[in-house]
């Protein structure tokens, strides 16, 4: 029996790039390609309503809804959907070893959850990249990684200085909003670029010869001045995508279950769901909020 494209690809663990569940013709024009639906991710792909809509459409449900067991509590569980698998499919397009010395630029929840996953694959040494004062302090005082604050010190710089071959891997958690030269912030005002390379700029600079460059927070189009010389005679490796969540599900349960790896340390609020405007304008102005537990 020839099975369709979806069940080949699922088989696969590469479920996030479907054939025929995207209908949209923007994405294939821009990209060449569809990938799969996702989940409230924008009109490029699907236009599906997401976990944050007022109703869900779970299509193929049988496959697309899996079962949390009764000894892993909510707080624990909800994390699994996006958070803990994503993080480590930063860590598995870095090829975070044992040993390796891994930068990750942004320690939102994802790039904290990162630096947790990397010291569960035994990463030697470990430097996260960010500027705020809650993120810094739980990645030094809970993680016990080492910190740059990018407002107070060059990155590049101070990353040469601290590892001066460079790290094995850099894992981008951040997204293109993050412009830190002035070109770039004026040509993302002007649209003439929609998405910033200063982080990209930074990671291909600062890794090693021959290093591994992962990229999972989210880019959408394109971006000017990218350092493809470097890229190139650098011989890096250079890997992106959305994470196939199912593909590590069992794995990361099987963590959560024994203990080895409790998502719990990136909630800072709980609350009701009514507190949800509150918490996300919050959150948005990065006044204090990690992560949030909300509940109905």
């Amino acid at each position: 029996m020839t099975l369709p494209v979806e069940c080949v690809l699922i088989v696969n663990d590469r479920n996030t790039q479907l054939d025929t569940t995207n209908p949209s013709k923007l994405m294939e024009a821009m990209y060449g390609h569809r990938s799969s639906a996702l989940y409230g991710y924008s009109h490029l792909t699907g236009g599906v309503p997401g976990g944050q809509a007022e109703y869900v459409r779970v299509p193929f449900a049988d496959i697309n809804c899996l079962a949390v067991p009764d000894n892993v509590p909510d707080e624990k569980a909800l994390y699994l959907s996006d958070v803990v698998p994503t993080a480590y499919h930063g860590c598995v397009l870095a090829d975070v070893k044992e040993g390796a010395t891994v930068a990750i630029w942004g320690l939102g929840p994802i790039g904290l959850m990162i630096a947790r996953w990397a010291q569960i694959l035994k990463a030697a040494r470990i430097i996260g990249i960010d500027c705020v004062p809650e993120r810094l302090d739980i990645a030094r005082r809970i993680l016990g990684i080492e910190t740059i604050n990018f407002k107070e010190q060059d990155t590049v710089k101070t990353m040469q200085e601290m590892i001066p071959g460079g790290p094995d891997c850099a894992i981008e958690a951040a997204g293109f909003e993050y412009s830190t030269t002035m070109k770039h912030k004026i040509e993302r005002a002007l649209n003439l670029e929609t998405d910033s390379a200063d982080i990209l700029t930074e990671m291909i600079t600062v890794v090693r010869k021959c290093g591994r460059i992962s990229i999972i927070g989210v880019y959408s189009g394109l971006t000017n001045h990218f350092p493809i010389g470097a890229m190139m005679e650098k011989d890096l490796t250079v890997r992106g995508g959305q994470s196939p969540t199912q593909k590590y599900w069992n794995m990361a349960l099987e963590k959560i279950q024994s203990g080895e790896l409790d998502p719990t340390f990136i909630i800072s609020h709980l609350g009701k769901l009514s507190d949800g405007p509150e918490l996300y304008k919050r959150f948005n102005d990065k006044d204090g909020v990690i992560k949030v537990f909300l509940r109905p």
